[in-house]
């Protein structure tokens, strides 16, 4: 008898049929062994560490005093591109709040010495110097030594102050130590000048710009007051001679204070373009106190190893290399 399916019976899914169970494994044993893992490829033996041959005396000198030179050139960068700056705006400060209390009580010097006749010292405030046409405001110093000028202009000794009758010489530094003096070679015939000091203040005219054997002005006539601003030519820190501007006063001039040093007295280191020995004693002891502590730093290389070495002696030498820097500076060229 043949059998019929119905539509609904044609398109029901045909299950299949569930196979018979599988059958687990036999249960491993508690604490018994695992089973065998696959080997791992070998690992590489660990390379040796590499031994330095230990340095010798001569080689650790060698090192030391290379790392001393490189202190020593960069302390020395440092104080004329950076640190020379800092110590001008802060002797101008101290040189400013010292005259402006001079001047408030009548006790400001008008001549080479004060009210007993004794003599100024180097670095004493004699004056405020303004040139509005290049932005210049510094407090002028009695003396022209390279050690004077690092605090701002200076007024040459051998000459009356400003305002006075006669011929009165101030000298600026072109770069370092704020470079005060680092744009009057811009001023122009007309340019106002003006110098307070103790007697008042004075307004001087300039009258031009000259170099090195050029004709000189004519000489100032009876009773007149003349100004000299002097500073270094060339490119900075690299002078090649000096440029005078000459002013003249355009009022009546002050009487003039008593002079104790002459053209002939004058010392040889307040010259222009000269340089400051009186101070080479520090130098030394400067040198001799960073051998003693390079030779500190290389025991300390050798028994304690670089970074405590590194950590202790790197702020001694960089103290030390700034103080020989900044006596080797004043051994330069005053108007540098």
């Amino acid at each position: 008898m043949a059998l019929t399916t119905t539509p609904e019976q044609e398109h029901r899914p045909v299950l299949e049929q569930p196979g018979p169970p599988q059958q687990p494994g036999p249960p491993r044993p508690p604490g018994g062994p695992r089973p065998p893992k696959a080997p791992r490829p070998p690992r590489r033996p660990p390379r040796p560490p590499v031994e330095l041959a230990p340095l010798t005396t001569g080689q650790s000198l060698l090192r030391g005093l290379t790392a001393l030179v490189a202190v020593l050139l960069l302390a020395f960068s440092a104080e004329l591109l950076v640190l020379s700056h800092l110590q001008h705006l802060a002797a101008q400060q101290r040189l400013g709040d010292t005259y402006r209390q001079q001047l408030a009580d009548g006790t400001a010097p008008v001549s080479e010495g004060d009210f007993e006749d004794v003599l100024l010292a180097d670095g004493a405030p004699v004056g405020i110097l303004d040139i509005p046409t290049i932005g210049v405001h510094e407090v002028l110093s009695e003396g022209t030594s390279s050690g004077v000028l690092t605090g701002g202009p200076g007024h040459l000794r051998s000459t009356v102050l400003p305002g006075q009758a006669g011929v009165s010489v101030i000298m600026g530094r072109a770069a370092a130590y704020g470079g005060p003096f680092s744009r009057i070679q811009q001023l122009s015939p007309g340019d106002t000048l003006v110098v307070r000091t103790g007697q008042g203040e004075s307004e001087f005219e300039v009258i031009g710009l000259r170099y090195g054997g050029d004709p000189t002005p004519p000489a100032p006539v009876r009773g007149e007051s003349r100004l000299i601003l002097q500073t270094a030519r060339g490119a900075p820190f690299v002078p090649t001679g000096v440029a005078y501007v000459d002013a003249r006063s355009t009022g009546e001039a002050l009487p003039a204070g008593a002079r104790q040093t002459s053209t002939l007295s004058l010392r040889p280191q307040d010259t222009a373009l000269a340089t400051d020995t009186s101070t080479v004693w520090a130098l030394v002891f400067a040198l001799q106190f960073l051998v003693i502590a390079e030779f500190a730093a290389v025991w300390s290389f050798r028994r304690l190893g670089p970074q405590k070495t590194w950590i202790v002696f790197l702020p001694v030498l960089l103290i030390g290399g700034l103080f020989v820097a900044d006596q080797v500076v004043r051994l330069l060229p005053n108007l540098l």
